[in-house]
């Protein structure tokens, strides 16, 4: 299997014990200004984004930001969240001021933001989700995610520029990796859900269901002044399925999301070594994402 590698800047990790997650990443979007913020409670995660002082993030636990995540079979056994490396933290550190992940790295430097994270599993040994018990035996993996974000890109204002890269160790066999490069939670008010027509360049209006479907998706609020929604120019290899993006909604907990997910399958086995994606985020009114939707659809249009 061809390894998705991206050339990010080798990370200088600190030898302190503790590497602070607390920084923030400001710029203009549009004319008015965009403030990114992580914090160590999410082991560099990003925790807000606000754009022209609204908060398009609705970080809760250490599940609800806009992070990134890993699914994966342990010797062909294979059950959602029963393998579960995550870049915030595990479910067992709930609403507390800590995260089980291990930031080994953060810098901001020339209007980029680069962290380094040892992920933890979200669920603890023993714990169970859907009624299936975790495949880990430990709360600390050695999945590690560096992840690089910057500010708008040349003649295009209303996107951040996410590059994210998992370290997928050889300690335990996958044959398969449910790779979500990136999701974002959402405050219940971008209750929109809309997928990006390329053939039109238009937004049309997505059923409600919960799943993933094969165009970009844009959550926004029904007023389109706010939205924000993802695209990836990234192909997965030969063979293997297509890129998901997704939308849900969980009435109970009165937030939404998006994601854009890969799936890489191997009898074989799954190399161990680097996966890399591209994302661009973007954020701003309905029309700006579907402008610059447009625009990078344009650009990387069969490639």
């Amino acid at each position: 299997m061809k390894t998705l590698l991206l050339l990010l800047p080798t990370l200088l990790l600190a030898q302190a014990p503790a590497v602070s997650g607390d920084a923030e990443l400001a710029g203009m979007m549009g004319g008015k200004p965009l403030v990114i913020r992580t914090t160590s409670r999410l082991a560099g995660a990003i925790d807000s984004v606000k754009w022209a002082g609204v908060e398009f993030i609705d970080s809760h636990d250490h599940g609800r930001q806009l992070q990134s995540a890993i699914n994966a079979d342990v010797d062909g056994v294979y059950h959602v969240e029963c393998y579960n490396p995550t870049e915030a933290g595990s479910v067992v550190d709930a609403l507390g001021p800590k995260s089980t992940s291990r930031l080994e790295g953060l810098s901001v430097s020339d209007g980029v933001l680069t962290t380094r994270t040892r992920m933890a599993f979200w669920l603890a040994p023993g714990m169970k989700s859907g009624g299936h018990v975790a495949l880990n035996d430990r709360l600390l993996s050695d999945h590690v995610l560096t992840k690089q974000v910057r500010i708008g890109r040349p003649q295009m204002d209303h996107v951040l520029d996410y590059r994210v890269m998992f370290t997928v160790p050889g300690d335990r066999p996958h044959t398969y990796l449910q790779v979500e490069a990136l999701t974002g939670y959402m405050p219940w008010s971008f209750s929109e859900e809309l997928r990006f027509d390329a053939k039109t360049s238009t937004l049309v209006p997505l059923p409600r269901q919960n799943g993933e479907q094969r165009d970009p998706v844009v959550l926004s609020t029904p007023s389109g002044d706010h939205a924000m929604g993802v695209f990836t120019p990234t192909r997965p290899p030969a063979g293997q399925p297509a890129v998901g993006y997704g939308r849900f909604k969980f009435e109970h907990d009165k937030v939404v999301k998006w994601n854009c997910v890969f799936r890489l399958r191997s009898p074989a086995g799954i190399k161990p070594g680097d996966y890399g994606y591209q994302l661009y985020v973007v954020i701003g009114t309905r029309e700006d994402c579907r402008r610059t939707l447009a625009a990078l659809t344009q650009e990387f249009a069969g490639r």
